[in-house]
This record gives structure tokens, sequence and C-alpha cells, in this order.
């Protein structure tokens, strides 16, 4: 199913940590999957999970709880692990013969011969079976709307071959938690989460096009498009405009779902943080743009530790 790796193990993915877990603990023959599945690059769940915690903790403090439910934030992060890896592998299936030609991407398992495409598809399958098994466990009409996103999640890796504009895509798919957890609590969907979709889905169009600018050159030679390409050297104006709207909604969907001045005071920090992201990106070296893509994980926590502050706060005082 897989071909033999040289020397133990394939050298590191290019924008893999150089000390990764996956590199320096996990066995060989697991590697290639675990790669596939971006388990050496843990950022993405980050991204994908905590707007799912986002959602939960918001529709808590909506009924006036000190803390959100710890059983959903659970299989909220289960299913974020496992629909990453899932997503992941069947864009890399769709991609491989785009990687081959990227040079960031041309050591991922699929076009380096690591990872055989049949192996790589039972691969994604058992993922899809234990997101399944985890979506199954919410209620009805939260599992009818996680449902919805599958067409989305099977668009994206084909937008970049027409348009511009892959990361709203992106930005469409990889915030469903966003909807997804409010119901989960509720039963139902309502504005704050809404809103919160639409600010989580604007934060991601920003950090996905500074993730983009390292593939910029090499994506415009082979004809694929991005808003890296798009925007060019205004990037750091469409930048600032996509932070500023992604941080008024996140912050209107706060106050909608009743979160006070804690959550208002950290949402300041919150602010600095994207800000600072802006002012010092150059999107003409490559590490610099990873550094600050990486730090998007930064800003969820914040988002997250100014929700789970303001309903501490408020069941105390």
């Amino acid at each position: 199913m897989t071909r033999p790796l040289p020397q133990g193990k394939a050298s590191a993915v290019s924008d893999a940590g150089a000390r990764n877990w996956v590199d320096r603990f996990a066995p060989a023959a697991l590697v290639p999957y675990l790669r596939l599945a971006r388990a050496d690059r843990p950022i993405g769940f980050f991204l994908l999970a905590l707007p799912c915690f986002w959602s939960v903790a918001l529709a808590g403090r909506s009924l006036g709880d000190a803390y959100p439910d710890a059983w959903l934030l659970f299989l909220f992060a289960v299913g974020a692990l496992v629909m990453r890896g899932a997503g992941c592998t069947y864009n890399d299936l769709i991609d491989r013969d785009i990687d081959a030609k990227v040079a960031r991407t041309s050591g991922r398992p699929l076009p380096s011969g690591q990872v055989s495409p049949r192996a790589a598809i039972f691969f994604m399958l058992a993922l899809c079976l234990i997101g399944l098994a985890v979506l199954l466990s919410f209620n009805s009409f939260t599992v009818w709307l996680g449902l919805w996103v599958l067409p989305i999640v099977a668009l994206y890796p084909f937008v970049k071959r027409f348009s511009y504009w892959p990361q709203a895509v992106l930005g469409l798919a990889f915030n469903w938690g966003a909807l997804l957890g409010w119901p989960a609590v509720l039963g139902r969907l309502d504005w704050p989460a809404i809103v919160l979709y639409a600010g989580a889905g604007a934060w991601t169009i920003g950090y996905d096009t500074i993730y983009a600018h390292q593939d910029r050159e090499d994506d415009d030679s082979i004809g694929l498009k991005s808003t890296a390409i798009r925007f060019g050297r205004a990037t750091k104006a469409w930048l600032a405009l996509l932070y500023a709207l992604a941080w008024l909604a996140i912050t209107a969907a706060g106050i909608m779902a009743h979160a006070g001045t804690a959550f208002l005071l950290v949402m300041m920090a919150g602010a600095a943080q994207l800000g600072w992201q802006v002012s010092t990106l150059d999107i003409d070296d490559a590490e610099n743009c990873l550094e600050r893509f990486r730090s998007n994980r930064d800003f969820s926590v914040l988002v997250l530790g100014a929700i789970l502050l303001d309903m501490a706060l408020a069941a105390i005082f």
C-alpha cells in the first residue's frame, strides 16, 4: 500500500516544525499517514476546532452557564481532529499532480510517492467514519446541519483552478463548526452563531491569504489562483479590512449572546494580535508569512479565553 521510505523516514515536510512530534516519535510506518493528516502541523486543528469551541461557549453564555459543556467540547475536538485529517487527505488526492510542481508541497506523502492514492482513499474513509460517529452523537438538527458542509468541502480544492477566491470557500467550509456549536447546545440556529460564522469566515480569508503568499510565485507560474495573487502588493490593506470585519463580527456575536465587559476587554487584546500580524507582515518572506499564519492560534485562544472569562465572572457576580 505504501512505497518503502529511504533510511527509515523521509525528510520532514517543508512547513512542519523542525521538532514536530511525528518526525521525532512516530513509528516509521505511520509517519506518511500522520503527515497526510497534517498531524505534524497541528495549527490547522486549532484553527478548525476553536471556532466550534467559541460557538459552544457563546451558546452557554446566552443561557447564563458558568462554563461550556465539556462533553460537547470533547466531541468537537475529536471531530475537528479526524475531519481535518480527512479533508487534507482529500485535498492532497485532488492536488497531487499540482503539489508535485510546488516546492513547498512536493515532499508531501502523495506527490513524493510515500503513500499510494488507493491507500490514501482507505485512510480518508476510515477518518470519515470516525467523523460520522461523532456527528451522530449530536442532536438531529446539528446532524443535518453538519451534513450540509460536504458539498463545500468537495468543491474547495477545485476553486483555485478557476477563481482567485479559494480562501473564501475555505472560510465557508473551515468554520462550519461556528454554526454547529450553537445548535449542539440549544437545538436551533440563532443569529449570534450566524454572525460568528461570518466573522470567522473573514478571519480565515485573512490568515489563509498570508499562508498562500508562501506559494504565490509557484502558483502563478502554473496557472493557479489565490487571494495572495489577487491582492498582491495591496495585501496589507485587504488584510486590515478582513481582520477588522472579523473582529467586529466575532465581538458582535459575543454581545448578542450577552457577553459583557470581560469579554470586550480580552477581545481588545485579540484586536492587538491581529494588528501585529498586519503591521509586521512581509509577503516576500516565507518564514515571516508562516509565523504570522501560525500566530492565529493565539488569536483563536484569546477569543475563547474572552468568552470563558466572561462566563466565569458572570456566574460569580
